[in-house]
């Protein structure tokens, strides 16, 4: 570590009576890996994002859409697979609503993925692509998705109520 290699040299000239004068000279800093999406301006590395959504979620898929529109990384904490992560997100955020997105550290409480491709355009964190979304981005699920969810026929997904 750059800090103990400091420190040995330090102690050594202070062990053997030589007075330090200037300051040893460190080696030079490692520079944090930029961002590889093209759609992310090079001047910044890639943000770093954790997603609070449901599995099954119109306004969710929006948030889901908009980080497969820009190619970027994310986690993705599913409220209702886990609800620790629910608990979670109630206490990062002050409010049971979600979806919610945090972005290098700051809480997007209760938010659609149509406002998450604005603050991330706005903050220069993705670059302006032509590229659409795949899902809707600004909208709850139909009312058909919620009878065929209600009917258990979720995409890949058996639900049974009890």
């Amino acid at each position: 570590m750059i800090l103990d290699e400091t420190k040995s040299v330090t102690a050594a000239l202070h062990c053997t009576g030589n007075v330090v004068r200037s300051r040893p000279t460190l080696p030079e800093k490692q520079l944090l890996p930029l961002s590889t999406n093209p759609l992310t301006p090079m001047s910044q590395p890639a943000p770093t994002i954790t997603a609070y959504v449901k599995t099954f979620c119109g306004w969710s898929e929006g948030i889901r859409a908009i980080m497969r529109k820009y190619d970027l990384a994310f986690e993705e904490k599913d409220i209702i697979k886990n609800p620790a992560f629910r608990w979670e997100m109630e206490q990062k955020s002050g409010q049971p609503l979600s979806p919610c997105v945090v972005v290098n550290g700051e809480m997007l409480a209760d938010i659609s993925g149509e406002e998450v491709e604005r603050y991330l355009l706005a903050k220069g964190l993705v670059g302006n692509t032509e590229k659409e979304a795949d899902a809707p981005i600004d909208s709850a699920c139909t009312p058909e998705a919620h009878a065929a969810m209600a009917a258990g026929e979720a995409p890949g997904v058996k639900i049974q109520f009890v």
